[in-house]
């Protein structure tokens, strides 16, 4: 599957969430999440673009790899993500199962996020509204789609970006951003 997704600056939520509740969008409670990156010890995923993330949201655990970024107006990329049981013990034995492999912690992403689920055009969309520590506040819309399907994808994507008012795209994704102010 390929993950379509575009990310904005938002300093304020309201005119966003005014705009998805016109669409009756299903709500999930309000979460917090912390992305733990790492980096491999074959080669270098800065460089091939790729990332490998432990995302621990309240118990549950997600193991997450995305591909290196296609071309296109949105950021697409291959995304495989695997569940571990939940817990803190089942996140601490996998990152010292990555670090006995030779994988290393890169940095961690905290952020408080709310999820809009709604659907337009055929496709399942999630609206995420992100408070990210250090980094601010961003609105993040993103379909999943299967890889025949990218082109219609992008273009739904497109156009609820448009609805949505946003502009000002951000290419970056909050592991670069982060990594550009860490000492």
């Amino acid at each position: 599957m390929l993950e379509i997704e575009m990310k904005f600056p938002a300093p304020d939520f309201a005119p966003i969430q005014e705009k998805l509740l016109r669409w009756n969008p299903r709500r999930d409670e309000a979460r917090e999440e912390a992305d733990h990156y790492y980096n491999a010890p074959d080669r270098d995923f800065a460089r091939t673009d790729e990332a490998l993330r432990l995302r621990r949201s309240g118990a549950a655990n997600v193991v997450t790899y995305k591909g290196p970024r296609q071309a296109g107006p949105a950021k697409t990329r291959t995304e495989i993500e695997v569940a571990l049981e939940n817990g803190a013990q089942a996140a601490e034995d996998f990152c010292r199962l990555l670090t006995h492999l030779g994988y290393r912690a890169v940095a961690v992403v905290s952020k408080k996020r709310l999820v809009y689920h709604f659907d337009s055009g055929g496709f399942a969309l999630q609206a995420c509204l992100d408070d990210v520590d250090r980094l601010g506040h961003f609105v993040e819309v993103e379909i999943v789609a299967p890889e025949d399907r990218k082109t219609q994808a992008q273009q739904v994507l497109l156009q609820v970006v448009g609805e949505l008012g946003l502009t000002d795209v951000e290419r970056r994704s909050y592991l670069e951003m982060i990594l550009q102010i860490l000492p």
